[in-house]
């Protein structure tokens, strides 16, 4: 084999090497959330007693691409010059389970709260102008007219759909 056949296949199986490791390996930006326990248990052990349970989620924020811009007779400049930015990524969970002091004739001994993280999806602001003349005028030896200037801003959007759930129990 030549010195130039054997690196060019060298480098061919080292691409297809490194791409089998990716797929194999599952990127954090592929989970979603990323999961915060926060840790009593030391706390409970030199005080003596039961504390509360407490862990949470952090969702990961991933951008979206924006729309292009949308051209519309009789306008010199497209709908929307700065587009709005979607970005999608979630409301934190909480997940929290406290002891209760024995009540007595009910049996609670538990409470507990199940904030589970929510998507969020969110539009960022943008900005549609328009030039301060027409598009070039057939009538007038095709230049344009002036006329006035257009400028408005594109609000920004946020929809999430929160859950919460909060019980009463005996080991919850």
């Amino acid at each position: 084999m030549k010195p130039t056949t054997r690196g060019t296949l060298a480098a061919v199986l080292t691409c297809v090497a490194a791409a089998a490791g990716a797929a194999a390996a599952t990127p954090a930006a592929a989970i979603g959330t990323v999961p915060v326990p926060v840790p009593l248990n030391g706390l409970e052990n030199s005080l003596g007693m039961e504390l509360p349970e407490v862990g949470g989620e952090i969702p990961l924020p991933t951008p979206g691409s924006p729309e292009g811009p949308r051209y519309a007779e009789g306008r010199l400049i497209p709908e929307r010059a700065v587009p709005q930015l979607p970005v999608s990524a979630g409301l934190p969970g909480a997940d929290v389970r406290a002891p209760l002091p024995e009540i007595p004739g009910n049996g609670f001994q538990h409470l507990g709260l199940d904030a589970p993280a929510t998507d969020l999806r969110t539009l960022g602001p943008g900005l549609a102008l328009d030039a301060p003349l027409t598009p070039p005028n057939p009538d007038n030896f095709g230049l344009p007219e002036p006329k006035l200037p257009q400028a408005g801003v594109l609000t920004p959007m946020a929809q999430a759909v929160p859950v919460a759930h909060l019980g009463l129990g005996q080991g919850l």
